[in-house]
């Protein structure tokens, strides 16, 4: 059975839209990170943004790269946790609320991705650093 191809026009207009889309996540987080903001943006709100529908927003992110648009939401999230957890002396409760998380659903959220609990993580950081330095 043939398959008729996709027009250029549509898909420069699927790749327009997981730009847009990644560049409004960067926006998102930077803001919340200056205190701009003080909730955390959901998918439905990025769409809302870009002006098209939510499920529109989702299967154009998938068919662009494979990978849902929550993906790069948390995957985003996570790498910021990191680079708080490595540079800072900040608490991780901190923290937590600094990404618009509770403590318990922060640790519950990074150690998913992490494999480990934040506090783990900092000790591991800290335990590196030290022998580093001996």
């Amino acid at each position: 059975m043939a398959t008729t191809p996709i027009p250029k026009k549509i898909l420069a207009r699927q790749h327009e839209i997981t730009a847009d889309f990644l560049k409004a996540i960067d926006q998102h987080l930077d803001d919340l990170l200056q205190h701009k903001l003080m909730d955390m943006m959901e998918i439905r709100d990025f769409a809302d943004q870009l002006h098209i529908h939510p499920t529109h927003l989702s299967n154009t992110i998938k068919l662009t790269t494979g990978r849902a648009p929550c993906d790069f939401f948390e995957e985003k999230i996570m790498r910021i946790a990191r680079e708080m957890l490595r540079n800072s002396a900040v608490s991780i409760a901190e923290i937590a609320a600094e990404l618009t998380f509770d403590p318990s659903n922060f640790t519950k959220f990074f150690k998913r991705f992490e494999g480990v609990t934040p506090k783990q993580y900092r000790e591991g950081i800290l335990i590196r650093q030290y022998e580093q330095a001996h």
